[in-house]
């Protein structure tokens, strides 16, 4: 279960329009340009206190780096080594280094808790872009870092930091298939359920706080069958959401959480469907002669993606919700393609297809004007989700062997592998912002 850490930041003060325009760096940009930023040194008070915060730096820098927007200053670069106020910074110096920002800040210790002031200036500017005080519990220092790291791409690039979001899997390292979920880099690894059975296809709520997810369990008459269940993350409490005869799988909640599209199949023919969460009534929004599964919610509401083999093969089609009989084929390329995510902007769906004796992970604009492959030659590489500010993607993938989790720029390039040791892991989610 996970478990969420309370972490109050309070803003201090802020200056010249902290989160000004003109200061962005466009995520997009990071291919041709990396903002440099330099992390001094902060004050520990007292010495003693130096270890904690030379965790929270790592931490902060490590994130930075991680996302291949920002490279990070080397100490030997710094034209001063020290900062303690805005009045001391040398800004000619530092912009002479290369240097488009540069913190400071003061840690201490007080009881159970760790206080952090922390500066971003501008150095091109001249101004400061952040100011805040963050106090945690001194056992949280790595949320501390994360928080913080979150702060600052969203003062640099106008987009929120994905430094505390989670990604859930399925994994068989107990033997069984379970979901387990780790942070954004792969690290803290917690197993989710407990199921002892097959757990499939696991969803995140938009409020992070529930995860939908089918099991193949057995009914009170023995037969066997798909059910549709919800967990609660903080109580680890489950809810059974679906157990109509056949299939009851793949969700996708709503934006707004209140509604869930999955796939059932107890009129005999897998169909898409839509749970209203508070009512518990459902409604069939697909009718074909071929099976419809892999359902996944537009970012606006307005719209579902979703695989249908009608045509002959499975590919990917799309419905408004207005008038779902009117559903439009969106590719038409390989002979399989399965499990579509559309990008935070609704501009992009990602998706598996089977190309080349294997599958390989596309994205195709949102109108089917323009398809573009992003692996290849790489084994099987399959079940694509966003991260939610839209700068990676998270898969499955045989590339080292057995299955398991990578990530990857939304555009291609930049992967790094999540999970060693787990047995085989597909299927995973991207939390929202948590």
């Amino acid at each position: 279960m996970l478990n969420f850490i309370f972490l109050l930041a309070t803003t201090l003060f802020f200056t010249n329009s902290v989160h000004a325009q003109s200061t962005y760096l466009q995520v997009g940009e990071a291919k041709t340009k990396k903002a440099v930023v330099a992390l001094t040194p902060s004050i520990a008070a007292p010495e003693s206190a130096a270890g904690a915060l030379s965790q929270v730096e790592k931490t902060i820098q490590s994130d930075l780096e991680f996302i291949d927007t920002f490279r990070i200053l080397p100490t030997a670069g710094f034209p001063q080594s020290k900062i303690t106020a805005a009045e001391q910074i040398k800004y000619a110096d530092w912009a002479k280094s290369g240097t488009d920002y540069l913190s400071y800040g003061s840690f201490k210790l007080e009881g159970s808790n760790a206080i952090f002031e922390f500066h971003l200036m501008n150095i091109g500017g001249n101004k400061e872009v952040l100011a805040k005080r963050y106090t945690s519990e001194s056992s949280e220092l790595k949320i501390l870092g994360h928080s913080i790291a979150n702060d600052i791409v969203n003062a640099i690039t106008g987009k929120k930091g994905i430094f505390l979001t989670r990604i859930a899997f399925i994994c068989d390292k107990t033997g069984k298939k379970e979901i387990f979920s780790s942070s954004f880099d792969g690290s803290d690894i917690r197993q989710v359920t407990r199921i002892r059975s097959l757990t499939m296809a696991p969803a995140w709520s938009p409020d992070g706080q529930k995860i939908a997810f089918a099991v193949y369990n057995r009914h009170s008459d023995n037969t066997k069958n798909i059910d549709l269940f919800e967990m609660n993350l903080r109580t680890g409490g489950l809810k059974l959401l679906s157990n109509r005869k056949g299939i009851n799988s793949g969700a996708s909640y709503s934006p707004s959480g209140d509604k869930l599209a999955y796939t059932m199949s107890y009129t005999g023919n897998p169909e898409i469907h839509v749970l209203n969460l508070e009512t518990k009534e459902t409604s069939q929004l697909t009718h074909s002669i071929g099976f419809d599964v892999d359902p996944a919610w537009s970012p606006d509401g307005q719209k579902l993606a979703f695989v249908s083999s009608r045509p002959g093969k499975p590919m990917l089609y799309t419905l408004d919700l207005k008038n779902p009989a009117d559903a439009k084929r969106l590719t038409y390329a390989g002979s399989y393609n399965a499990t579509p995510a559309w990008s935070p902007d609704g501009k992009k769906i990602a998706f598996a297809g089977w190309l080349d004796k294997r599958f390989d992970l596309f994205t195709i604009t949102s109108d089917g004007g323009k398809i573009e492959r992003l692996t290849k030659d790489e084994g099987n590489n399959e079940d694509p989700h966003y991260s939610p500010d839209g700068s990676f993607l998270v898969f499955s993938s045989s590339r080292s062997g057995g299955k398991n989790i990578f990530i990857m720029g939304s555009e291609g390039g930049n992967v790094k592998r999540l999970t060693f040791g787990m047995g085989e892991c597909v299927a995973p989610k991207w939390s929202p912002y948590l």
